[in-house]
């Protein structure tokens, strides 16, 4: 056992999660972010979430806050995923068969091409981490120079196809995640227009999605963005914000857990429960991500 997993080990059974979600989550609503688990560890996550939370969808929610209606159940908990990555697909079986409620937030530049997400392209000069934060004309050109275009076409998808989609449709809610992932606080007016208003007009147009919900890629995001979002007919925007939602958190400005699609069923527990990014943010570790007031102009 790695040190990382014992601590996680110790931290779920000092009774601190358990003490979290019957004092605090059961009060509110909680977010999950997943990204690209494999079926087994979904089988696994999902029976272990189901036990200790009230699976509750996105939608749901969505209409309850619009109707400040604080009817939930205690300790209810949304799953997100973020990307459309074809690997989720393999997850449909056991959203059919276990009746999970998921929302799937998709990239839709990339969905149905082979095309490739530029954040797992290897990079050997810099980390995504460090292109976020270059203006999204200059991460573009840097990625270029290191072999890799947004819209070049590859071997295989990284991202579902048409006809998954289609499968997944009466069973997933799928809903936006821009065109091709940018940082948008780092986009200029008009490409952060571009990413936000065209993503879910192509979804609404070639797939017949509904589509009134968008996240943030990387959980950055502004009040630009924000507003940008509100006129393109969102009624829902995704953060990586720690914390909870209640009725009356901004619609905008929802906050979500990330668990890093951990396969360590004690890692999920302390990280669902939101102790992780508590004892980070005790310690002064915080993220790189998230509101910003510098925007490209």
């Amino acid at each position: 056992m790695t040190k990382k997993a014992l601590l996680f080990k110790i931290l779920r059974f000092s009774g601190l999660p358990l003490l979290v979600r019957e004092l605090i989550q059961r009060r509110r609503v909680t977010i999950l972010l997943f990204h690209d688990i494999s079926r087994e560890t979904a089988d696994r996550t999902f029976e272990c979430l189901a036990a200790r939370y009230h699976l509750l969808d996105l939608q749901t929610f969505i209409r309850k806050c619009k109707a400040n209606d604080r009817r939930l159940a205690p300790k209810s908990l949304i799953l997100t995923f973020d990307d459309g990555h074809i690997r989720n697909y393999d997850l449909l079986p056991l959203f059919k068969e276990k009746k999970i409620p998921v929302t799937i937030f998709l990239c839709a530049g990339i969905i149905d091409t082979k095309r490739h997400f530029w954040f797992r392209h290897t990079a050997p000069k810099y980390r995504s981490s460090q292109l976020r934060r270059v203006p999204s004309a200059q991460r573009r050109r840097l990625l270029q120079e290191m072999g890799f275009m947004q819209e070049a076409e590859h071997d295989q998808p990284q991202a579902l196809t048409r006809g998954q989609v289609e499968e997944m449709k009466p069973w997933v809610d799928l809903q936006s995640h821009t065109l091709f992932h940018p940082c948008l606080p780092r986009c200029s007016f008009s490409e952060a227009q571009d990413e936000i208003c065209r993503s879910g007009q192509l979804l609404r147009r070639e797939y017949g999605l509904e589509v009134n919900a968008i996240s943030y890629p990387h959980g950055d995001y502004s009040d630009r963005d924000i507003e940008l979002c509100r006129q393109a007919g969102y009624d829902c925007g995704l953060t990586v914000d720690c914390g909870f939602n209640t009725v009356q958190t901004d619609l905008l400005r929802l906050r979500r857990l990330p668990v890093n699609d951990t396969d360590d069923m004690n890692e999920l527990i302390v990280k669902a429960s939101g102790l992780w990014e508590f004892l980070k943010r005790t310690l002064g570790k915080n993220h790189e991500y998230g509101w910003t007031d510098e925007v490209e102009p």
